[in-house]
């Protein structure tokens, strides 16, 4: 363990599987003291045991984000107690994807994305940054999407609740940043997930194959770290060059 998050405490969202649980992870390596939350007590408590395996420290905060403030101002409220008082690290990982195409997608459906994918992480970080800025600050990091910016045939829901966390990200920074809170944004590539095969999509990448979760979780330890001290209200594009580069055959 190196110690580039030492003393400090850290929220997750949707930490049970895949990015959010690679985050959690490489925080608590990085020395924080990290709040797992998700819905599954089973794969959270799995997550828990994982981390203090390798030396860590963690507990599992359960929630279920249904976009509604009561509940993302339950968990800052939870999250903040099992973390000994504080929040100084906030990740707005938690998402869901359905991807049907847009005369395809439902009202109940379109009002859910929202809910979770847009309306959890505002009412969220509306009852973190505060606290964070009355206990001299934090780093908030929101988890966006390549196809926020890179328009593909379905998914039109998604992406748009993505587009959003990014502009979020920029207001967030003006609006906490000079209370001492940095909010920044990760947008991860094509990033493997078990049972799901996504090679093609990575085809004339510079990177040419996919990313781990691993990868954005390193991505994510940098931005919350003081090593990114002077660095306000970006999006960081982890994605092998998806979005900024075609390689052409010769």
């Amino acid at each position: 363990m190196s110690a580039r998050l030492q003393h400090k405490t850290a929220l997750v969202t949707g930490a049970t599987s895949n990015i959010g649980r690679a985050i959690a992870v490489a925080f608590a390596a990085e020395g924080a003291h990290v709040a797992v939350s998700g819905r599954s007590k089973e794969r959270g408590e799995e997550v828990v045991a994982e981390i203090r395996a390798l030396g860590g420290t963690a507990k599992f905060v359960p929630a279920d984000l249904d976009g509604s403030a009561a509940a993302s101002r339950q968990l800052a409220e939870e999250a903040g107690r099992a973390l000994g008082g504080r929040i100084d690290i906030l990740v707005n990982n938690a998402g869901i994807y359905p991807s049907p195409t847009t005369p395809d997608t439902d009202e109940e459906t379109f009002d859910r994305v929202v809910a979770v994918n847009m309306k959890a992480p505002f009412f969220l970080t509306a009852a973190v940054a505060p606290a964070m800025a009355a206990s001299g600050g934090g780093a908030i990091i929101n988890l966006g999407s390549w196809i926020a910016r890179l328009g593909i045939s379905r998914g039109a829901l998604y992406s748009s609740t993505k587009g959003a966390v990014e502009t979020f990200t920029r207001a967030w920074a003006a609006e906490f940043g000079p209370g001492g809170v940095r909010v920044n944004a990760i947008s991860p590539g094509v990033v493997q997930v078990p049972g799901h095969a996504s090679e093609a999509m990575m085809a004339g990448t510079p990177a040419g194959t996919v990313g781990s979760p691993e990868d954005i979780a390193q991505a994510a330890v940098y931005l919350a770290s003081d090593e990114a001290r002077f660095v306000h209200g970006i999006t960081l594009d982890v994605d092998g060059g998806r979005t900024t580069a075609a390689v052409i055959a010769a």
